[in-house]
């Protein structure tokens, strides 16, 4: 609630805050117990409680109104954004996707090393060699995300749900890292549809703080993920993922340029199926093999 700066931002956590508090109401109240009315010795705690509940209630459904107003205008600036290529960067709390956003799109978007440091989705529109398109950042998944939650950040998902190509963003470093795959995935799911088709390319991003033991050769215990070396990390996700997935350090800045060949492929291939007349200029001709190239003419 802190970090929250836009209206938007706002609205959407003061939203969960209350839809979280409402269930929890009964237990604040406890104090008031022992405290006996008038006729029928019914305490008062539980007239507070219906009050609060009624306050509540209103608030809630004020809010509501005021994130569908701001939900139209959300479609409407995603509407006036034109046939342009849409890729969001996705993925659990905390991974370093702000950091890579600021990396691409070489903007200033607050980037800490915390959760939920991120609450306002932001989009950039980034040109990677002639080649453009927007990159939106947004909001960090938990476990156990609740209903009530990924709806009161309905507009802020909605950008994953538009977009054309997801890249998803993995601290590779943290131990259960494939746990938090799993999650994101699941909520993706949720929101994009169990069949969505959209590509994806998987970041595994701070290489840099990547640790492992060696096991020593009279250890007979099951291998964890602390005994498993970055190498083989590799070797297993490259083979699982058909390559669509690339290992970066975006604070170190380490294999960016191989991340970036990765998304203008994907984004190549969307781009030409909206602009095929803009299909020449991603052609690569030898002068020989130019249909428009001729000889010089030798004439004056």
């Amino acid at each position: 609630a802190k970090r929250a700066q836009t209206a938007n931002a706002k609205t959407q956590v003061e939203l969960a805050q209350y839809q979280y508090l409402l269930p929890r109401l009964t237990r604040m109240w406890t104090h008031l117990e022992r405290q006996r009315g008038g006729i029928g010795m019914r305490g008062p705690g539980e007239t507070q409680i219906e009050t609060d509940r009624r306050i509540i209630l209103d608030k809630i459904s004020r809010l509501k109104a005021e994130l569908e107003s701001i939900d139209k205008q959300k479609s409407i600036q995603r509407k006036n954004r034109g046939k342009l290529t849409r890729i969001a960067l996705v993925g659990y709390t905390n991974v370093g996707k702000s950091t890579l956003m600021n990396l691409l799109s070489k903007s200033d978007v607050f980037a800490e090393n915390k959760l939920f440091a991120t609450l306002d989705t932001t989009v950039r529109k980034v040109i990677i060699d002639n080649l453009p398109f927007l990159l939106t950042d947004t909001v960090g998944f938990i476990r156990k995300l609740p209903t009530h939650l990924v709806n009161s950040f309905k507009s802020t998902l909605d950008e994953v749900r538009d977009a054309d190509i997801l890249v998803h963003v993995v601290d590779i470093s943290h131990p259960q890292f494939e746990e938090q795959i799993d999650i994101v995935n699941k909520t993706l799911a949720e929101i994009c549809g169990k069949d969505s088709d959209k590509k994806m390319i998987v970041v595994f991003n701070k290489i840099d703080a990547f640790t492992y033991k060696p096991k020593d050769d009279d250890d007979l215990t099951p291998r964890t993920r602390e005994n498993i070396s970055l190498d083989e990390l590799k070797a297993t996700w490259m083979a699982k993922m058909n390559d669509d997935c690339v290992f970066i350090s975006a604070k170190e800045q380490i294999n960016i340029d191989e991340l970036k060949n990765k998304i203008y492929e994907k984004a190549k291939e969307v781009h030409i199926t909206r602009f095929p007349y803009n299909d020449f200029l991603f052609q690569k001709y030898d002068e020989g093999d130019d249909p428009g190239y001729s000889e010089p003419s030798t004439d004056k």
